[in-house]
């Protein structure tokens, strides 16, 4: 039933997906198809027997003493192959003795012990028989006579307490029979939740499995959604991805062209600066150059005073005149080459906007995305196209398949077997309440047993008279030790037959936990159930024959209950690979090959990229005839990092004003001091502004940057635009001639990316199918309940506790046979009694009524003074 509904599954799952082997897989984005639904079920294939298990503990320890060999796995394989046959000459062949004798020595333990029981069997019943005859005739304690020891007391108290504890222990054993008894009986009773429990298991197992087929079958939607959305997306992914690749070369030569043409601004900007600074700069130095060489002609003039003539002045004015030289302009901006022949070249490149023309080529390369859009759209709805009509045959072929059918089918079988087992279960709960009674009653014939010696116990404890002789004791202990015979009597009469059942059971039970429930739970019993040619001589794999016709697959028991037992999918568990291979069912490689064949006939034309047109790349030409390498730099730097006058003026004043000093009072002192405050005039009025008024500063400091600029932009600047037109070139050229190969490439991995959602989606379902879909937990659960709960746990271990008890207690009969014999004898009343003289202890002969050595008073009904006074001297 269950492989018949696996089957239609997997038909039914691989009619719908297929499998497909890509030359090139890259990682996908993970899809989520989220979980198999799946419902939990409810049988706990798990039996806690409670507090009586500590004797089904105790019954296996005893097992064990009695078989302490491991499950004989190579002899019960032997003894399965081998045929018997009904000659005679069969039994006495080698090999067949040989296999006799290796069962014989497995089993000598259960043979010994039923041999025990055996002999019990027949011999108590013998005895018994010729106890009873021998007491008849006045022997074996029947004599009616109780000799006077001096240790009487004592052996009748150890009687009674060999009795009690005899007793006690028989008493141990019937509760333990009566318990296992009434655990059977109730597990009996509750076995009918368990049934239901395992038949609703099973409902579930193929109510469940439409819903997961469904659910496998729906979620191909969730790979036709990713993959429609990858195909509306064809632009950001497969146009992005070839703008990428080819943006590899084509950035960095539109990046180096935008650079040139900022430089080129950077260019303009610079020679401005430098024709500004430079007019600004020649303004103040021009003016300060004038008023120095007025400071100086009149300096000159005063030097040529005829005071200077003078012996005290002549050597001061000589000093002074030699120092005239130094007034006088450092940094001469006027001698500088000027750059107005380059900056009008530069303003003639710059009349053409090379930023907006690299503007355009970026443009031109980012509409990459859009051009594929454009020109895949035909081809993207063709596969949207394929894409539905998958769905649509899915839909379909789900229709056309009689799964419901089949399903309602296998539910209506497991109804009737579940209606079949319901009824015969009233049935099955009968005949457990015959067995209960049944044992009930051999538990109440040891009970019976047990009531006459405890009675007797009783009575002849409490009536016992140590005063009293043998023939006057009271009726009360009288009847105590006919309650221990009528025990004994008992005894005789029901411990063959309790024996009888304790044998059966113990060999029958002993050996279901041996050979059965051991080796299930150890699974060695699949092991041998595996074995080859063991269940039928012609196949080698016995299930695999069964289920696939073909016994030559390996699929064993144990494989098949392991997986049931991990709740894998009936799939896996059974290798329905060799029946139904799921690669060849996961298969719809026409539809991939038609989703990969149109993707890859996707022609993409990018040669409507122009990045720089003939225009900017001849405006970078003349950028670079501009001349600026022409400059002379090394002029400008060195007029700017010279001071603006050659000495300091307020140090040229104080120092001719201190050698004023020097000269004698008059008139030439005086104009000396004049013209050295005129210097210090000119030097705050002039030499600081030039030095610190921001707009100088900042003319000289922008002159600075500008030249050094310019210096860096016209080094090998001829080099540089050939560079950035030659890398403009090579990407055109790419674009143009070989982007077909990037775009081949990128839309290779475009289609593996779309065929790998299909790939994953199979992935999926062959994952769910081996391990979700189908679980066959419920099959593991069914033979649990069969074998280890129902056989081994209730049956098997509840007989055998009960055999152990009723044994126990019947083998403490003997003991208690013997012990309440010898114990009656002090509590019954006899018929006669030792009479002794007065002065001796041996005792005398009387030969009244023919009787020698005994007198029987109660035939003469008179009182035994002799008797009495023998008793009162002991």
């Amino acid at each position: 039933m269950a492989v018949e509904l696996c089957l239609l599954l997997l038909v039914f799952c691989g009619s719908t997906i297929s499998e497909v082997q890509p030359i090139y897989k890259p990682p996908p984005g993970t899809l989520d198809f989220g979980f198999v639904p799946a419902k939990t079920y409810d049988t706990g294939a798990y039996h806690e027997p409670g507090p009586i298990g500590v004797l089904f503990k105790i019954v296996r320890a005893y097992l064990y003493l009695v078989q302490p060999n491991s499950f004989p796995q190579d002899l019960v394989r032997k003894l399965a192959q081998q045929k018997f046959g009904n000659a005679q000459g069969d039994y006495q062949k080698p090999e067949n003795v040989v296999l006799t004798l290796q069962a014989i020595y497995y089993e000598i333990g259960f043979i010994v012990s039923a041999a025990l029981g055996f002999v019990f069997i027949l011999l108590l019943p013998l005895v018994g028989l010729c106890f009873c005859m021998c007491r008849c005739c006045d022997n074996c304690g029947g004599e009616m006579h109780q000799r006077q020891k001096k240790n009487a007391d004592c052996q009748r108290s150890c009687f009674a307490t060999f009795l009690f504890v005899a007793s006690l222990i028989i008493s141990v054993g019937v509760l333990c029979a009566y318990a296992a008894n009434q655990h059977l009986t109730n597990q009996v009773r509750g076995a009918k939740k368990l049934v239901n429990s395992n038949f609703k298991d099973l409902k579930i197992f193929l109510n469940d499995t439409p819903a997961q087929i469904d659910y496998l079958v729906s979620q191909y939607n969730t790979t036709k959604d990713k993959a429609l959305s990858d195909l509306n997306n064809v632009g950001p992914l497969l146009g992005s991805r070839v703008q990428e690749q080819l943006g590899k070369e084509v950035r960095p030569a539109l990046d180096a062209a935008l650079t040139m043409a900022g430089a080129i601004r950077e260019t303009r900007e610079a020679l401005e600066n430098v024709s500004v600074s430079v007019e600004v700069l020649q303004e103040g130095t021009e003016r300060l150059h004038a008023n120095l060489t007025d400071v100086k002609m009149h300096l000159s003039n005063t030097l040529n005073d005829s005071a200077c003539s003078a012996t005290q002045a002549a050597s001061t004015c000589n000093i002074i005149r030699n120092s005239l030289n130094q007034l006088n302009i450092n940094a001469n901006f006027s001698g500088l080459p000027g750059v107005s022949s380059q900056l009008a070249k530069v303003n003639d490149v710059l009349k053409i906007d090379l930023s907006s023309l690299v503007q355009k080529g970026y443009a031109a390369f980012n509409d990459t995305p859009d051009l594929v859009v454009n020109q895949t759209r035909n081809i993207l709805s063709d596969i949207k196209n394929v894409l539905e009509s998958i769905g649509s045959n899915i839909t379909i072929f789900a229709k056309t398949l009689p799964v419901q059918k089949i399903l309602a089918d296998l539910t209506m079988y497991l109804t009737q077997s579940e209606a079949y087992v319901q009824d015969y279960f009233p049935v099955v709960e009968q005949y457990d309440f015959y067995r209960w009674l049944g044992c009930l009653i051999l538990c109440c014939m040891v009970v019976l047993i047990l009531i006459f010696y405890c009675l007797g116990l009783l009575c002849g404890t409490c009536g016992y008279d140590k005063h009293a002789s043998p023939t006057t004791r009271g009726c009360i202990s009288n009847t105590g030790g006919n309650f221990l015979m009528a025990g004994v009597g008992f005894s005789f009469l029901f411990s063959w037959v309790l024996m009888t059942v304790v044998v059966l059971t113990f060999v029958t039970g002993g050996n279901v936990e041996k050979l059965v429930c051991e080796p299930f739970e150890d699974k060695t019993l699949f092991k041998v159930l595996d074995t080859p040619y063991l269940l039928n001589q012609h196949w080698k794999n016995y299930l695999s024959g069964i289920l696939f016709k073909n016994p030559n697959i390996n699929l064993t028991f144990e494989n098949v209950y392991s997986d049931c037992k991990e709740n894998k999918g009936i799939y896996t568990s059974l290798h329905l690979e060799h029946l139904f291979n799921i690669n060849e069912f996961l298969n719809i490689s026409m539809y991939t090959e038609d989703v990969a064949l149109k993707i890859e006939h996707i022609q993409i034309n990018l040669s409507k990229i122009i990045l720089l047109d003939e225009i900017g790349k001849e405006n970078l030409l003349n950028f670079s005839s501009s001349g600026i390498e022409g400059i002379n730099f090394a002029a400008y730097l060195a007029e700017i990092n010279k001071s603006v006058t050659k000495v300091d003026l307020l140090s040229f004043a104080n120092d001719l004003e201190a050698r004023a000093d020097q000269l004698p009072k008059g008139a030439l002192e005086n104009a000396l001091k004049g013209h050295a405050n005129n210097i210090r005039m000119i030097h705050n009025q002039q030499v600081i502004p030039l030095e610190q008024a921001m707009k100088y500063v900042k003319a000289r400091s922008t002159l600075n940057q500008s030249i050094r600029l310019l210096k860096r932009t016209s080094s090998e600047l001829m080099v540089k635009v050939k560079n950035v037109i030659s890398a403009v070139n090579a990407a055109q050229l790419l674009i143009n001639n070989n982007a077909s190969l990037v775009i081949v490439q990128e839309t290779k991995k475009y289609m593996d990316t779309i065929v790998g959602y299909f790939e994953q989606y199979i992935e999926w379902v062959k994952e769910s199918i081996a391990m979700e879909v189908a679980a066959c937990k419920p099959i593991a659960n069914v033979i649990d309940t069969a074998v280890d709960i129902f056989l081994c746990s209730y049956i098997t271990d509840s007989v055998n506790t009960f055999w152990f008890g009723l044994g126990g207690s019947s083998i403490f009969l003997i003991p208690a046979i013997i012990f309440a014999v010898k114990l009656s004898k002090y509590y019954r009343r006899m018929d006669t009694e030792d009479v002794y003289d007065d002065g001796e202890t041996i005792p005398m002969k009387t030969t009244e009524n023919g009787n020698n050595g005994y007198h029987k008073e109660h035939l003469y009904g008179i009182h035994n003074p002799v008797f009495t006074s023998s008793v009162e001297q002991w």
